[in-house]
């Protein structure tokens, strides 16, 4: 199945989280397809945004230093767009149990504030929704499927549920054209790397081309990644396809993963070291166990498959950071 991404030439395209790790590689892709950008970020430090991130298409880019929760630039931020891709969220674990209310205010309720200025600014715009694996919790089966029950391990993955679901909602019933996407350990370059609070890949990447040994937690838990490349073009077919209008799809990579055979992976590229540990105990309470995802009805309804093997996305990442660690520290 091909697309013709040419169709985002000329086209007004918002991304909200634009100066982030996932957004602004969607920015170079699009800038690069011809497409009008425009970012939205808050560029709170907490969370991924980093100007380096835009370094070569920032004179090509209109950039809105804004907070997803501002209603009051969202109608005019929105108005004329012909795709949206929602991709700002709060996305650590962590701070969404010792901070339940902020998240809830980015992942819940602004959520809910932008898709009521989309319904009476941008009524005829594509807007596709990142959501996360972290949703389903604790998996009751393997691989899992969009048919899994939901039931999430902490207050994020509850949070994500809700904006899932609104989106899906203001599609059935107020005619938006939403698709939602739920991504599973996305990692490559421009993504946070001074700590865990995106993946535990990025601190692993960071010891690594620091030279300190990284740590395990427990080792033998399964998982699946995806390499960021690929999640870009999940999201521009997802964006085209009007089959995918009122949907929700897992998107995961194709190898299954213990993190064990992840350190080895990322050691043996850096030349680094490991070491496992006991997992810490305020974790445990939130760990999902072994996850991997079934992302086989986007693949039926897109053609969409992973390119990019994990080993080889690891060497591009880790060569992207030995050129700009620094400005992600």
């Amino acid at each position: 199945m091909s697309y013709d991404y040419d169709a985002f030439a000329g086209e007004e395209v918002l991304i909200i989280g634009g100066i982030g790790f996932i957004g602004a590689n969607l920015a170079h892709r699009l800038v690069g397809l011809g497409a009008r950008v425009t970012l939205i970020d808050s560029m709170n430090p907490a969370y991924g945004g980093n100007m380096r991130n835009i370094d070569g298409i920032a004179d090509r880019v209109t950039v809105n230093i804004s907070d997803v929760r501002d209603r009051h630039a969202l109608p005019w931020l929105v108005g004329g767009k012909a795709f949206i891709f929602n991709l700002a969220g709060q996305t650590s674990h962590m701070d969404s149990m010792s901070d339940p209310f902020t998240d809830l205010e980015i992942n819940a309720a602004a959520q809910l504030s932008l898709l009521e200025t989309c319904r009476a600014h941008a009524p005829a715009a594509k807007i596709v929704f990142a959501s996360t694996r972290q949703i389903y919790g604790r998996p009751q089966y393997l691989p899992v499927d969009e048919k899994h029950p939901i039931k999430p391990v902490d207050v994020n993955g509850i949070n994500k549920t809700a904006g899932e679901f609104y989106h899906i909602l203001y599609g059935e019933v107020h005619g938006l054209r939403t698709t939602v996407l739920r991504l599973t350990n996305t990692y490559g370059p421009r993504m946070r790397v001074k700590d865990a609070r995106q993946t535990f890949l990025g601190i692993w990447f960071r010891r690594a081309l620091e030279g300190e040994a990284f740590e395990v937690w427990g080792g033998e838990q399964k998982r699946d990644y995806t390499y960021v490349d690929d999640v870009v073009d999940a999201l521009l077919r997802a964006a085209l396809d009007p089959d995918c209008d009122g949907r929700t799809f897992n998107v995961g990579g194709g190898e299954i993963l213990s993190l064990r055979e992840t350190a080895e992976i990322v050691a043996a590229a850096a030349d680094a070291a490991y070491a496992v540990r006991e997992y810490p105990a305020e974790r445990k309470k939130i760990d999902i166990g072994d996850y991997y995802s079934d992302a086989s009805a986007f693949a039926a309804a897109t053609g969409w498959t992973p390119t990019v093997d994990f080993a080889e996305g690891v060497r591009r990442t880790l060569d992207y950071y030995r050129h700009h660690l620094a400005d992600y520290l």
